[in-house]
């Protein structure tokens, strides 16, 4: 069923919509540089940026690279529950930077010392270097707090490509013990990429994010037509038990993505996992990202986030 979008969104995709539709008519095909430049000009749309009285820039270095990282504490004396976030971007767009505002946020009002992962991105580095990188971080990242003081429990969050990659880690942690994993908190989670929920035909036009692009996504991202390959790789066909961590969930009633976050959300349930799913009918993919927009939706979802995260 396709989803009614707000009000509050109607000029935002009316403009949207007549860019996607000039592109089409000039025949101007997906690359890298045009979708990263065109992801970061949501920036403008994050105008609140509140302060935190502690930001560093640190890196985790690996025998083969260097993983970048900030790190956010609004109390860095005080013992706070940590918060690994991965950002979204199609696992090829999005970065730190654009996410800064929203850490700054999810740090202020939830109360907890945040590390955001600049992870590798597709095409240059495909399938499974991104997830290789935050699971590192996941494994090491106290290595990267010695200034700021911490709780021991571990929540990660991530939207979208973020999302699968909480939910890739969490599927690990099944048998990977080194992955310790408290909570996990998903914001319109890409979770299935063999493409076949309803909702990607339903809402895969009109509200930002289109199906044709997610296709193309995943293309840069697996370089693999491995029917096999990405049906492992996809969290929601994969292993379900009640040792997965306790979740928290958001969909989006206008996203692509709906039906699939839905699926996962109804799966873990059945398999006795502790879920709490919140559903935000009126809202689009990446609406997190269209704050001066929605800013009604976006704090209820900081708010929920801080409430969950008093649970860790």
């Amino acid at each position: 069923m396709r989803g009614t979008v707000s009000t509050k969104l109607t000029d935002f995709l009316a403009q949207a919509n007549s860019n996607i539709a000039l592109a089409k008519q000039n025949n101007i095909q997906f690359t890298p540089t045009i979708l990263r430049e065109n992801l970061n000009k949501l920036s403008g749309l994050m105008s609140d940026s509140p302060a935190v009285s502690y930001i560093a820039d640190k890196t985790l270095t690996l025998p083969d690279r260097i993983i970048p990282v900030r790190i956010y504490s609004p109390a860095p004396d005080k013992p706070l529950p940590v918060l690994l976030h991965f950002h979204g971007g199609g696992h090829m767009c999005g970065s730190v930077e654009l996410y800064d505002p929203i850490c700054r946020h999810l740090a202020s009002i939830a109360q907890c010392v945040v590390i955001s992962v600049e992870y590798r991105l597709a095409p240059e580095h495909p399938y499974p270097a991104g997830i290789d990188d935050c699971e590192q971080v996941l494994i090491r990242y106290a290595e990267l707090l010695g200034d700021v003081k911490h709780q021991d429990s571990v929540t990660i969050i991530g939207d979208s490509a973020g999302g699968a990659i909480c939910t890739s880690l969490s599927m690990k942690s099944l048998t990977d013990k080194r992955l310790k994993i408290d909570q996990q908190i998903l914001i319109y989670p890409s979770v299935d990429y063999t493409l076949t929920s309803p909702s990607l035909d339903s809402n895969g036009t009109g509200f930002l994010l289109e199906t044709t692009r997610i296709k193309w996504y995943f293309e840069q991202y697996f370089q693999s037509t491995d029917a096999d390959i990405i049906k492992q790789a996809s969290p929601l066909l994969g292993a379900m038990s009640a040792a997965l961590p306790k979740t928290l969930i958001f969909t989006a009633g206008c996203d692509p993505l709906r039906d699939e976050g839905i699926a996962y959300a109804k799966a873990l349930t059945a398999a006795g996992v502790d879920v709490e799913h919140h559903s935000l009918d009126g809202m689009i993919h990446a609406y997190m990202l269209l704050h001066d927009l929605v800013k009604d939706e976006c704090m209820a979802t900081y708010q929920h986030i801080a409430k969950f995260m008093v649970k860790v």
